[in-house]
């Protein structure tokens, strides 16, 4: 086991900073080689129902043995593991109550981040254990895991389907409601949401523009939820959901092409057949709008860790990357459009609205 320094409570001077350092620069070590089990304890908090248990009041460690069927002298070091985490507080020795980030592990909160956590684990971490494998060859190491490409092993496993769109609908939560303000869509035009999933984010747009309609476009799988959300919303005169390949052609008619986190689930090719049916279809007055995290071209002291670890992430699942705007701007101008602006409003912060236009043909 490794051992960390001892603290020097009363030194002063060059020693004591250079042990500081030392100290610090282990300590770093240390947790980033050992980040499995923290991401190992959230996933066993959320099986357990840890969150539901603890709920708005908390409880003591005895009480979460006894809702969860565990052993009460390992489920109170289970909590303060739990806790140390930024998940809940300590407030009286072996009671224990939900931090703002813990208590978003509840399923029952409407910044709930509970499949998102959920989707994290399973075949996600069984692809992510052949990251070397991507790495050397710039394939995906899902397919080689499971046999078959992310997407269609999705299809064939309605399960993980059901908890992967939960988590994309909990990401896309605050976005959806902050993007129909920071972004001037047509007030009588059609948006089509291209790859939507369950139509959450083209809810929110539609609710915000009452005189706008949409069309939510998807396969068949991944638009199964579409119909109940635009339901529960309202919005089943003013919108309608079309099922299909976006690698092969997208709905006409619509005024505002929308592609959110659509582009970095693929490498440059197969983003450059999607991009080609939206040209193929929209009119010259039309607009993309491409919604992405998009990377700085070098990384600097400031830069945030989750862009990157994303990158490799879609690279071993789908086999895609996240891009720069450079890289955007360039797959965009390789497939007909022209890029008219980027913008990072703080309130869709980490996502960025890339638009285009475009490229009228001679």
């Amino acid at each position: 086991m490794a051992e960390f320094p001892a603290r020097e409570q009363d030194t002063t001077g060059p020693e004591a900073a250079g042990h500081a350092e030392n100290f610090a620069s282990q300590e770093r070590i240390l947790s980033l080689v050992w980040g499995y089990m923290s991401s190992d304890i959230v996933d066993l908090a959320v099986r357990l129902g840890l969150p539901e248990h603890l709920g708005g009041k908390g409880g003591t460690a005895e009480e979460m043995a006894m809702a969860t069927r565990t052993d009460p002298v390992t489920m109170l070091r289970f909590l303060r593991a739990f806790a140390v985490l930024g998940l809940a507080e300590e407030p009286d020795p072996g009671r224990f109550i939900l931090t703002p980030a813990g208590n978003r592990l509840r399923p029952d909160v409407p910044d709930s981040l509970h499949a998102f956590v959920r989707q994290g684990s399973g075949v996600f971490r069984d692809a992510w254990k052949k990251l070397e494998h991507s790495i050397r060859t710039g394939e995906p190491a899902f397919d080689q895991v499971f046999g078959t490409d992310f997407f269609s092993h999705l299809s064939q496993h309605p399960d993980l389907a059901e908890t992967f769109t939960g988590s994309m609908r909990e990401a896309t939560r605050t976005l959806s409601t902050a993007l129909a303000r920071e972004y001037d869509f047509p007030a009588h035009g059609t948006v089509v949401d291209v790859g939507g999933a369950d139509g959450s984010l083209l809810a929110s747009v539609l609710a915000a523009h009452p005189q706008a309609r949409g069309v939510l476009f998807d396969s068949p799988s991944g638009g199964r939820d579409a119909p109940a959300t635009l339901r529960a919303a309202g919005l089943t005169e003013r919108c309608r959901v079309e099922t299909g390949d976006f690698f092969t052609s997208v709905p006409e008619g619509g005024d505002v092409y929308v592609l959110k986190s659509i582009l970095h689930d693929w490498n440059d090719a197969r983003c450059r057949e999607i991009l080609g049916s939206c040209r193929k279809v929209i009119p010259p007055h039309g607009r993309l709008l491409v919604i992405e995290v998009l990377l700085p071209g070098r990384v600097t002291a400031d830069a945030h860790p989750l862009a990157y670890l994303s990158d490799l992430y879609v690279l071993v699942n789908m086999g895609g990357r996240e891009r720069s705007a450079a890289d955007l701007e360039e797959l965009l101008t390789g497939t007909g459009f022209r890029t008219t602006r980027v913008l990072s409003p703080p309130a869709l912060a980490p996502f960025s609205l890339v638009e285009a236009e475009p490229v009228t043909r001679s």
